[in-house]
């Protein structure tokens, strides 16, 4: 068995030490908002934050993750100020990678409350989008650094 502590709540799951974290997520605790991309780590769908820091869950042993504090889009709260600038700028189109773009969001703006324009392009380089909705989630990170409302 292994123990996780995700969005606040212990789970014990009885798999494979290697299965990667993300198919523990969506698959047994049945927390689906993390998405799967690519599979390799590259496009950010699969987002988490483990101990605060943004982390790819496919890329992740499921051992890994233990006793650790892993937060899924699930465990961040509706208000926080992200989530708000996201719906405000109207940032989803097809919307499959916005929870991967939103958590790697909230883990800049927890690492820096007021990024540059050039910290928030490098922190979001390695998030895709098939859209093409980069000046949005720029935009939005932007609003949410500000207080989360347009002046």
């Amino acid at each position: 068995m292994i123990s996780l502590e995700i969005n606040g709540k212990s789970y014990n799951v009885d798999v494979a030490p290697d299965v990667p974290l993300l198919w523990v997520i969506r698959e047994r605790i049945k927390l689906t908002g993390t998405k799967y991309g690519c599979g390799i780590g590259m496009c950010g769908s699969c987002t988490v934050h483990i101990d605060g820091k943004a982390q790819r869950a496919c890329q992740i042993a499921v051992v890994d993750a233990q006793g650790k504090k892993i937060t899924t889009i699930e465990g961040l709260p509706k208000d926080h100020p992200i989530k708000k600038a996201w719906i405000q700028e109207q940032v989803p189109q097809c919307g499959y990678c916005q929870t991967g773009q939103i958590m790697q969001a909230a883990a800049l703006l927890t690492e820096d409350p007021h990024p540059s324009e050039e910290k928030i392009l490098q922190a979001m380089d390695g998030n895709l989008c098939r859209c093409g909705t980069y000046s949005k989630i720029k935009s939005a990170i932007q609003l949410a650094s500000k207080g989360g409302s347009k002046s």
